[in-house]
């Protein structure tokens, strides 16, 4: 299937590693042009060097907190590459623990980038894209059902599907999409840090794979493939959903 993704251009956050990065060299493996942000300045410059350079590949260093963010990652893609078609909107996980435990400052300092960063994103993108256009959330399987340990994730990500489908309902009649993502167990750093955090990695990673259908845990590219064909002209009557990308462990219809 042709994707229809030659030439188009995409910012991403949070896509020096992970889920975007993965969903960054999909894009770029399938002929688009993205436009990165992440926080630190020698992982913006690996993953544009790992993307195949400036012709496919510009990073920006920079984070969701900041409230210039999202006007400055439009204008690059603007500059660099002279058109906007979509967005990927990933920021890092929140820190673990129960939603009791976690002290005021975590929830703020959270809620400020987790939250409040990526509703700025999607509004900024959701104004600058054209007819066409498609904007992708990664939130998490904790967007429907809570995943323990990680109270901060069941709070908020519920709260941001919500918006997407709220941006999805107010920009669709300008022919933009807006798409919820929802992670299962994807192989990250982010998950090699919670199986770390258990003391013993190895039973915790297989308890994790018997409570999913497909018995192991997801690879990154089988995100990003899902991501790239969401954010492509392919899927051009997809909106306002969530689609888990899980191995099936979401019990819910």
């Amino acid at each position: 299937m042709d994707l229809g993704l030659t030439d188009r251009v995409y910012v991403l956050t949070g896509a020096s590693r992970g889920l975007g990065h993965a969903t960054a060299q999909c894009l770029v493996a399938d002929g688009a042009r993205v436009v990165l942000a992440a926080r630190r300045d020698d992982a913006v410059a690996t993953a544009v060097a790992d993307l195949g350079g400036p012709e496919r590949a510009v990073g920006i260093t920079a984070d969701l907190a900041d409230p210039d963010t999202p006007e400055r990652l439009v204008a690059a893609a603007r500059q660099h590459f002279g058109r906007l078609d979509g967005a990927l909107v990933s920021v890092g996980g929140p820190p673990p623990g129960s939603a009791a435990s976690i002290d005021d400052q975590q929830w703020r300092q959270s809620f400020e980038t987790v939250f409040l960063g990526s509703v700025r994103m999607v509004r900024t993108v959701a104004t600058a894209l054209p007819d066409g256009g498609a904007i992708a959330l990664v939130l998490s399987t904790s967007a429907r059902s809570p995943v323990p340990g990680l109270g901060i994730s069941n709070g908020l990500r519920p709260g941001l599907a919500g918006v997407a489908k709220d941006v999805a309902d107010e920009y669709g009649p300008r022919g933009v999409r807006v798409v919820g993502l929802l992670p299962g167990r994807i192989m990250t750093d982010r998950n090699r840090e919670l199986f770390a955090a258990s003391g013993d990695p190895e039973r915790a990673r297989a308890d994790a794979e018997a409570g999913i259908p497909l018995r192991r845990i997801g690879e990154p590219a089988e995100f990003g493939r899902v991501a790239a064909f969401v954010l492509s002209p392919a899927a051009s009557y997809l909106t306002g959903v969530t689609i888990p990308v899980d191995g099936g462990a979401l019990r819910g219809l």
